[in-house]
């Protein structure tokens, strides 16, 4: 990954530096390394974190941090070695800008560690580590889960309009960026759990002479009875399947996911 501003961004575009760099331009350049990431939400959020502090002014690291069902505080990525030595004073003590910005969905700066008094023992914390100034952007919100992407330097006032503007819109997009990265997920998962479902029902339906309806009720069943989760006893099914497809060695009994007396069960 390279600076945004020096990348190739195609024949028609004159590639410039500083201010005048095309803002757009940046952002575009951004949605393309996070496609090429796209499938993959973990790659995703690290290309974010790289990506922001190469191209958000005076950001010499960044994370992710991930507050999941409103109180269990994860960093989801790092970039940078002060980034995630701040995120675990946070998650140790309970309190920061970060886990503020991601459950308050706001933005949040600090341009002076060391005189701030809004979460004095993080301020003492990271002023020790050297960290002078942060920035924290609000990422997305999915139910209780919240997400912050925050900014470290080791210079005081570091971030200033520019670096907020910047970071601001690179946070925005670079977040839907990430919820579909966990969508394509999800449906991959779930399209994953259908095609189990459907080995399992196919699988049923040969053994015990079922029709499709009755194959499904019968794993539904089970699955109630037995509080498993249908995609997950679907697997046991299949995987019973086919070791029994293999020679037994002689006198060896196995105990099935889904016993002979399995079609009364459906029927009754």
């Amino acid at each position: 990954m390279v600076l945004i501003s020096e990348q190739v961004l195609g024949a028609d575009v004159t590639t410039t530096t500083g201010a005048d760099f095309d803002l757009s331009q940046r952002l575009a350049a951004v949605a393309r390394e996070l496609r090429r990431e796209h499938g993959d939400p973990d790659r995703t959020l690290a290309a974010i974190t790289e990506s922001a502090v190469m191209n958000v002014p005076a950001a010499e690291a960044a994370s992710i941090t991930t507050v999941l069902r409103g109180k269990f505080v994860h960093s989801a990525a790092l970039t940078g070695d002060l980034a995630g030595q701040c995120d675990a004073i946070q998650q140790q003590i309970g309190e920061g800008p970060c886990l503020e910005s991601a459950v308050e969905q706001r933005t949040i700066r600090i341009d002076d560690m060391d005189s701030d008094r809004r979460w004095p023992r993080f301020a003492a914390a990271a002023s020790a580590l050297g960290v002078r100034s942060m920035i924290c952007f609000q990422l997305y919100v999915e139910g209780y889960n919240f997400g912050a992407l925050n900014l470290h330097s080791t210079r005081h006032d570091a971030f200033g309009e520019d670096a907020e503007s910047i970071g601001s819109l690179f946070a925005a997009h670079a977040a839907i960026a990430f919820s579909s990265a966990k969508e394509e997920q999800q449906i991959r998962a779930a399209l994953t759990s259908r095609d189990i479902i459907g080995q399992a029902k196919g699988m049923l339906m040969e053994r015990y002479k079922l029709g499709a309806q009755e194959a499904f009720a019968l794993l539904s069943r089970l699955s109630q009875e037995t509080n498993t989760r249908l995609a997950e006893l679907a697997g046991k099914v299949v995987a019973d399947a086919e070791s029994y497809a293999g020679v037994e060695p002689a006198g060896t009994t196995r105990k099935r996911a889904v016993e002979p007396g399995a079609k009364k069960k459906a029927e009754g």
